[in-house]
């Protein structure tokens, strides 16, 4: 692998979308689900405009969406979910787990986008992983799963379920119940990823929803962290891969330094206030510690606060995403973008976090990808030139992009 500066840079997306068509879906389940399905089907209508028209097909056209990713400089993508799965209520990351009476439908729904990720993901290996989805519903079914989607090379790994504060009928992630899940990811080693925008309550239909939704959301899909290191599954599971995309990173430092504190408080004096805790409640380790140890950030679009405390996190823990093919994400601007993020960081920093990082986690073979970055990636002079000022906007940039006129 050539890493001096006369190389372009190779850009792994450690967080793009894709998924099938409902006609895709339907051939990849089970056949007693059909009819089921097409009833499903009938009744279903989606409201998301990047899942709509013109711009739906960029989540399982090979051509238009190897093209946009090529223009954009990017060579390979960690792929998470998109589309509607069969039998689900919503988008796939905000849908809640199913209930007890929905299970049985929506976990075929899983299975059948499961199968077409991995046909999905096999026709360019060297350029996807894709990232498995189970249910926390039936231990035995998730660990299947896992096994399914270790052995048909979904490099990715496994989409955590974020259980909300609300759901009453699957038990919270810090439920020793899911040790022997855990164990099986760390045994077979299958990253476990968080995905941000997962694990908010329902808020009701009420003027203020949305806003309250999106401002606390920030909170719930970092909960799942906190809850890892506090109830002792890295201390348990010391090999575990645990990953949280799309979340930024620049609030990791503040609350590790958080969990530090109390940690070392209750060793101290095994209390906090009028709150006592037997002497066995608390890890081992700081949480600074486990975090380096067992988990990577997945930083979709990137802030420059983002980039300052790549070194806070450990110089292996930070990769770099678009979120493509999202209307919020970087695309057509990815060069724009990292000219405005990545000035002042060093060279070798730049190849980590850009690919270096993911590649090591998700098993990307960068001299496979070599090739292609030579002939889209942009230069390390690409990226050095100040951005002095902001592009076109996106719907006159992307109708340049696709009229062959950049």
């Amino acid at each position: 692998m050539t890493t001096t500066s006369d190389a372009p840079y190779t850009i792994i997306s450690a967080d793009c979308h894709a998924g099938g068509s409902h006609e895709q879906y339907r051939e990849y389940l089970e056949s007693k689900y059909r009819e089921d399905f097409d009833a499903w089907r009938e009744k279903y209508k989606n409201p998301y405009r990047d899942l709509q028209d013109g711009g739906r097909v960029r989540n399982w056209d090979d051509d238009r969406r190897n093209s946009d990713c090529e223009t954009d400089g990017i060579v390979a993508e960690v792929v998470f979910p998109n589309t509607i799965p069969p039998f689900f209520p919503s988008f796939v990351l905000f849908a809640k787990p199913p209930t007890a009476e929905q299970y049985e439908l929506r976990h075929a729904g899983v299975r059948a986008h499961n199968r077409w990720l991995v046909d999905f993901c096999n026709r360019f290996p060297e350029r996807r992983a894709g990232v498995g989805q189970i249910f926390l519903n039936n231990i035995d079914d998730a660990i299947e799963d896992v096994h399914f989607i270790k052995e048909n090379g979904l490099r990715g790994g496994v989409l955590l379920p974020n259980i909300p504060p609300d759901c009453n009928w699957v038990s919270p992630l810090i439920d020793p119940a899911y040790d022997r899940l855990w164990e099986v990811c760390q045994d077979l080693d299958v990253p476990l990823n968080l995905h941000g925008g997962t694990g908010a309550p329902d808020y009701g239909r009420f003027p203020a929803s949305p806003l309250v939704f999106i401002n606390e959301v920030i909170f719930y899909s970092q909960r799942p962290l906190v809850q890892f290191i506090l109830s002792g599954i890295f201390e348990r599971f010391d090999r575990l891969k645990f990953v949280i995309t799309e979340t930024g990173c620049h609030w990791v430092p503040a609350i590790l330094k958080q969990m530090d504190q109390l940690m070392a408080q209750i060793r101290k004096t095994g209390r906090t206030g009028e709150l006592a805790y037997s002497a066995d409640v608390i890890p081992s380790l700081s949480a600074t510690e486990y975090f380096q140890r067992n988990c990577w950030m997945g930083v979709s679009q990137p802030g420059i606060s983002d980039v300052q405390v790549r070194d806070t996190l450990g110089p292996d823990r930070f990769m770099w995403g678009s979120d493509y093919p999202h209307d919020e994400g970087t695309g057509p601007f990815t060069r724009e973008h990292l000219r405005q993020v990545f000035q002042g960081v060093e060279e070798a920093d730049i190849r980590k976090m850009l690919a270096g990082n993911a590649a090591a986690l998700y098993n990307f073979d960068l001299n496979a990808l070599a090739p292609l970055a030579a002939k889209y990636g942009p230069s390390v002079a690409d990226l050095r030139e100040p951005l002095l000022e902001l592009p076109l906007n996106p719907n006159e940039a992307l109708l340049r992009v696709h009229s062959g006129l950049r």
